[in-house]
């Protein structure tokens, strides 16, 4: 998603909602009444009202929130430990340095140390981190569907702007710039617009669920998962990359259409359409060749996936969550595989993924 300046037809668009706003509410007076037959009670103050749990989220976490500030536009960030911000890849950009904006209105050049366009994550070095904000605490395990979140950020340059929503979905699949995916995703429905590139997704108990990565329309927002987000960023600041682990082969869901093809007795698992020439898998597993069945083109032949490392593969996105968060570059890891209709386990050694996939 772009987070560039927003474009002067959507800023004259918000302008006029809000001026159109503003009249509705404070442009006309109530009815006068006639105090000698009027038999309304005196006007009394209303009681302040008690704040609500997304306010109290607010105010403990907006000190943490930043505004980032790059050549090619603007993002979001937040305090990840004592001197870095965390943000989206896609925010900075090639920068090597940013301008970064604390919620009092303080700005700070920082240092960019760390990205990774493959997770869409960065690492920025500040040196002057005012004493309030402090770094956000991240969910433990999984976040629950149907959990109420709050992103807080900088969409269209409106700073320090709250959106509320729940968790609309978990284990979700996303498309990085690099041509890979980002796994372990969550989706929510609070509002998603640009600017919020690398702002909390956060729970009501004030801890970041994911880094928002995306938005669009029908009320669909996705955002790095936490899980990923403390996997990545600290190699980011120890040594400015990430290298995530590889298999080197190209697959695909067995539906019944294809385990019907392959002859196999239940749809499960994944069938390897592809073993990269050179990458991890090339010697152990096989991949399949494409048939005319029926007058549809269908893979046929190839190994099927049953589970890797102990943990079953049912869908793509069990091996990249399996990959992105259990496995590394140079382990040996045991797969299970279904082979001319026989099951049986193989080693390969993981090797480090390429800067673009393979054709």
């Amino acid at each position: 998603m772009s987070d560039s300046t927003l474009d002067r037809r959507r800023f004259l668009a918000l302008g006029g909602t809000a001026v159109a706003a503003g009249l509705a509410g404070c442009g006309a007076s109530a009815p006068a009444q006639d105090a000698t037959t009027s038999d309304s009670p005196p006007t009394t103050e209303a009681p302040e009202s008690a704040p609500s749990e997304y306010t109290e989220l607010y105010r403990n976490a907006v000190d943490s929130v930043v505004m980032v500030r790059a050549a090619q536009g603007q993002g979001t960030g937040f305090v990840f430990d004592d001197s870095h911000v965390v943000t989206n890849d896609h925010v900075v950009g090639s920068a090597s340095s940013v301008d970064v904006r604390f919620s009092e209105g303080q700005w700070s050049e920082a240092e960019v140390v760390g990205t990774d366009p493959h997770s869409d994550l960065a690492a920025i070095a500040v040196e002057d981190v005012p004493a309030s904000a402090t770094p956000l605490p991240f969910i433990e395990g999984e976040p629950t569907i149907g959990q109420e979140v709050a992103a807080i950020g900088n969409p269209y340059n409106l700073n320090g702007s709250l959106t509320t929503g729940v968790v609309s979905g978990t284990d979700r699949s996303i498309p990085a710039q690099t041509g890979y995916r980002i796994p372990d995703a969550v989706q929510t429905d609070a509002a998603v617009n640009p600017g919020n590139s690398g702002g909390p997704l956060m729970s009501l108990d004030g801890r970041v669920v994911a880094v928002i990565n995306s938005g669009g329309g029908d009320n669909i927002a996705f955002g790095i998962s936490a899980a990923l987000t403390q996997r990545v960023v600290p190699a980011l600041i120890e040594t400015g990359d990430y290298d995530h682990a590889y298999v080197g082969v190209s697959f695909t869901n067995v539906t019944p259409t294809v385990a019907e093809a392959n002859d196999l007795d239940e749809a499960r698992g994944l069938l390897v359409t592809n073993v990269v020439s050179g990458g991890p898998s090339e010697g152990v597993l096989q991949g399949s060749e494409t048939e005319l069945i029926e007058g549809a083109r269908m893979p046929v032949g190839g190994d099927v996936l049953l589970t890797i490392g102990g943990t079953e593969l049912t869908t793509t996105e069990d091996l990249g969550s399996y990959l992105s968060l259990q496995a590394a570059p140079g382990e040996t890891v045991e797969l299970t595989i279904l082979r001319d209709g026989s099951r049986r386990t193989v080693d390969i050694e993981l090797g480090s993924r390429p800067e673009n996939p393979a054709p």
